[in-house]
């Protein structure tokens, strides 16, 4: 059996994570609340498990584009895996830099910037949609000649660093603030104060914002807010990824020429009509409760996301050796579970919706791996009995999930 050892990296993430959360609460430090971590992990998780896929597509995109368009053909020595990584952080910085100065790409990369929290976890927001992005931005690297191996083995590599500086554990670091991002930098540019916005775009070296003028060193007088300048107040998974490109929408609807409906996608962030976010809102009938769930349904999505994680570990370890049929599956499984976490946090009646989807998509792939007609039976037979009692089983559904006095919306 061909195991993908990489999967390691997750319980080695789990574990900083835990170590920065006993620190952070030994020292009183807070910025570990239970559903920003929650919902951290969640958009993690979805993109952990979707590079699967898009780290093959992109490895066959790099050596298609370097065997046929490559300038010049590159072998590995010490000398240029160096040039390598300068290049590729040089390419990381113009894509970051553009993601916060234009509207369609700001609503790929405005997920990592949501979390009002500044730890580990935030490193995870990183949406599939931004991961096919960058990798897009990448291309130039095959084409100037760099082997798709390479590549790939330099992105792992590059990928990882910036887990490290998400943290307010780490002061500053001395001589090394001069050359490489710190978490004091990455503070600076996670910050929504408005002396510390669009600063700070590097992901290993420091230099490109040095020589670019964007470049801004953390104060020591005046304490940090994270988070968007405009707080999106929503556990929702689904919300999280997708309210900016409505957003977009809604204010290119305004706009009365075909110009300024384009000039309106690819124009600064700041620029977005502030009320485009209510209007969004009220559109898909985005509501978020200021009541906070009751421990029972907090135990039930930290359980779901933790067996989540072991699902994946055990995924990626062994996703050389299962069918198509079954990565899809868990893929949906997994979306759905993900999404039911935010709905429940968020408090929706819709939950249970998502709840009988898991379930309904679990008889189905034990209908395809284990086709006994008697089982097959039973199972007819429940669906039936919960598709003809299906209002009155939500009924008793939401009682359970959610206290009496609660209103779900």
């Amino acid at each position: 059996m061909k195991l993908n050892y990489l999967a390691f990296s997750i319980p080695f993430f789990v574990l900083l994570i835990f170590i920065e959360y006993s620190i952070t609460k030994k020292k009183k430090l807070g910025g570990f609340e239970l559903h920003n971590v929650i919902t951290n992990l969640s958009i993690g998780i979805a993109e952990r498990m979707l590079d699967v896929f898009v780290a093959t597509i992109f490895y066959f995109v790099f050596d298609t584009l370097q065997r046929k368009y490559g300038i010049f053909y590159i072998k590995p020595t010490p000398l240029l895996w160096v040039l390598l990584l300068i290049a590729t952080d040089f390419i990381w910085y113009w894509y970051h830099r553009l993601a916060h100065e234009i509207n369609i790409l700001w609503a790929v990369h405005i997920v990592h910037h949501q979390s009002e929290d500044y730890n580990f976890t935030v490193s995870a927001r990183i949406t599939v949609l931004q991961a096919f992005l960058r990798g897009g931005f990448w291309c130039a690297l095959p084409i100037i000649g760099f082997p798709a191996p390479m590549i790939v083995g330099m992105l792992l590599v590059h990928g990882l660093y910036p887990f490290f500086i998400h943290t307010k554990l780490i002061g500053k670091l001395g001589i090394l603030e001069y050359m490489i991002v710190t978490p004091s930098h990455h503070r600076v540019h996670h910050a929504s104060n408005e002396q510390y916005l669009d600063k700070n775009y590097g992901d290993v070296l420091i230099i490109w914002d040095k020589l670019f003028g964007t470049f801004q060193k953390e104060g020591d007088d005046k304490e940090i807010i994270y988070g968007l300048t405009k707080p999106l107040n929503t556990n929702s998974f689904l919300w999280q990824h997708f309210h900016y490109f409505i957003e977009i929408i809604v204010a290119v609807s305004k706009q009365k020429t075909w110009k300024d409906k384009v000039k309106t996608f690819f124009a600064r962030p700041d620029t977005l009509d502030p009320s485009a976010r209510k209007e969004a809102e009220g559109i898909f009938n985005v509501k978020q409760t200021q009541k906070t769930i009751e421990k029972p349904m907090n135990t039930y999505v930290k359980w779901q996301i933790g067996l989540l994680l072991a699902a994946l570990f055990t995924f990626i370890l062994i996703e050389k050796n299962v069918s198509v049929v079954f990565s899809i599956v868990f893929t949906l499984f997994t979306i759905l579970t993900l999404i039911n976490c935010g709905a429940i946090m968020e408090q929706k009646k819709r939950v249970f919706n998502i709840e009988f989807a898991r379930a309904f998509l679990l008889i189905l792939i034990s209908l395809y791996y284990f086709n006994y007609q008697t089982i097959f039976i039973i199972l007819l037979i429940a669906i039936t009995f919960i598709l003809a009692r299906y209002r009155y089983l939500e009924r008793q559904y939401l009682s359970l999930v959610y206290s009496k006095q609660l209103s779900v919306i």
